[in-house]
């Protein structure tokens, strides 16, 4: 398997969720849904790693990849000039994407694939949450949250259809890139309110966001390293892939 093949399967899943979710006004004012291609490479990966993989999988990880826009849509509403058509229409989006994932997985009769999505949003939300809430919390709390953020859906995904052993390596992966984001943002004024939070925490611990970031992105990236070469279950062009997926990612935020 080579990196052109990885990357035909990551495009065809994304045209798959395009399709699913096209609408011309939507996408004429707000642009294609938001889809992070990390995140979907990540989903195919026990796919690419020779998993069995049917028709009933393609469909759910589609809706996973609908579900993950439509939480991209509402997550990129301005907290300013939010009455605009733009953003008005970014909402009914996100609604839109919502409904599709509904629908589709209504048709399908997938019940499990139901609760599973279903538990993976509220949880999402619920972390997301947190940023609003009075009570201080711990800098590995929202670690927790920005991994669940990232990666809580796919974990579902992975342990409805018997790919839990995956899950160490997608939840330290996308948690890796996401601090890179923040970091990145960081040195450009322009964080998420979860990594602001993150941020605040810090320095209530008296250290600096670079350096602590910094430290846990070495320390992630130690453990990771460690979980794919001692992995018996992962051929050895799939590690190659996920050890050069984070460099790869991380090259091109840094740039």
């Amino acid at each position: 398997m080579n990196a052109t093949y990885i990357q035909n399967s990551i495009a065809q899943l994304k045209t798959e969720i395009f399709m699913d979710v096209r609408h011309r006004t939507l996408q004429k004012y707000t642009g294609v849904p938001v889809i992070d291609e990390n995140q979907l490479f990540y989903l195919l990966i026990p796919f690419l790693n020779g998993e069995e993989w049917q028709q009933e999988q393609q469909e759910a990880a589609i809706t996973v990849g609908i579900v993950y826009a439509a939480l991209a849509a509402h997550d990129h509403i301005k907290e300013i000039d939010a009455t605009s058509k733009e953003q008005q229409l970014t909402v009914l989006a996100g609604d839109f994407y919502s409904g599709r994932y509904y629908e589709i997985l209504a048709m399908s009769g997938n019940v499990a694939l139901i609760r599973n999505l279903s538990q993976g949003i509220v949880a999402r939300c619920e972390h997301q949450i947190k940023v609003y809430e009075a009570e201080q919390r711990t800098i590995e709390q929202w670690y927790a949250s920005l991994c669940n953020i990232e990666a809580g859906l796919i974990a579902q995904f992975f342990g409805l259809y018997s790919f839990s052993d995956y899950i160490p390596l997608i939840e330290k992966s996308l948690l890796i890139l996401r601090l890179e984001r923040e970091w990145a943002a960081y040195q450009r004024g322009q964080m998420s309110l979860m990594g602001k939070a993150l941020e605040a925490s810090v320095r209530q611990n008296g250290a600096t966001f670079n350096s602590v970031i910094q430290e846990k992105i070495v320390h992630l990236k130690t453990e990771l390293s460690q979980i794919i070469n001692h992995s018996t279950f992962l051929q050895s062009d799939i590690k190659q892939a996920l050890h050069a997926h984070v460099e790869a990612s991380i090259a091109s935020t840094n740039g």
